[in-house]
């Protein structure tokens, strides 16, 4: 098992964290509206669960910068800023 990332929590809508699945599905999802709009969706859904555009870039920031620390994927992502 991974290690969770630690961050002040902010449950969105009854989830606290995602999968290393669905972090995946949720970031291929936020790079192909870029690709298609041009800018950043206000906000990413993943299995029901609306995540706010300054909490997934923070998710994002925060996953990249434990696989550069650590040299491999976190166990589980939660959700919200810290």
């Amino acid at each position: 098992m991974g290690v969770d990332i630690i961050k002040k929590l902010n449950v969105v809508d009854g989830m606290e964290s995602l999968t290393p699945e669905q972090y995946r599905r949720m970031v291929k999802k936020v790079i192909d509206f870029k690709q298609s709009n041009g800018e950043l969706p206000e906000y990413a859904m993943v299995d029901g669960c609306r995540i706010k555009k300054r909490d997934y870039i923070d998710m994002i920031e925060t996953v990249n910068k434990f696989f550069l620390e650590m040299g491999r994927n976190p166990g589980s992502v939660e959700i919200g800023s810290g």
